[in-house]
């Protein structure tokens, strides 16, 4: 049985280790997971992250040479288009990591934790919307 089993969680969250904790003759369980360690939903494709915005640093650069060579302005904006739509690709990727990961884990200790990780994740939604 994983960890996650013996908390009671299915699917794929992250690793759940219970501790049992007494506190005024109350036993509880307390959880720790991933994201107490440090440990973020990006982590694990951290290098494909990184890739991923080097690639958008050169078309960014990319503009940068396209003004400075007098390029005609709607082939400009094309490539402007393509690099918002590259930097929108990827926040949703982090997003989602974000979900799967940061959020899961709240869900897995309840409480304050699952509200709070819900409004910030709804705020980041937002943001991305307005962009």
């Amino acid at each position: 049985m994983t960890t996650t089993e013996a908390a009671g969680v299915t699917g794929t969250a992250a690793a759940v280790t219970t501790d049992a904790v007494t506190t005024d003759a109350v036993t509880t369980d307390a959880v720790t997971t991933d994201h107490d360690r440090g440990v973020h939903g990006y982590h694990k494709q951290k290098d494909e992250h990184l890739k991923r915005l080097r690639r958008i640093e050169g078309q960014i650069r990319g503009l940068q040479r396209l003004v400075d060579e007098d390029v005609y302005c709607i082939d400009i904006l094309t490539q402007v288009s393509a690099s918002t739509k590259a930097l929108q690709s990827f926040a949703l990727q982090l997003l989602e990591e974000h979900l799967r990961h940061c959020v899961a884990d709240a869900a897995v200790k309840g409480g304050e934790e699952i509200d709070a990780k819900v409004e910030e994740a709804t705020k980041a939604i937002a943001r991305l919307l307005r962009t």
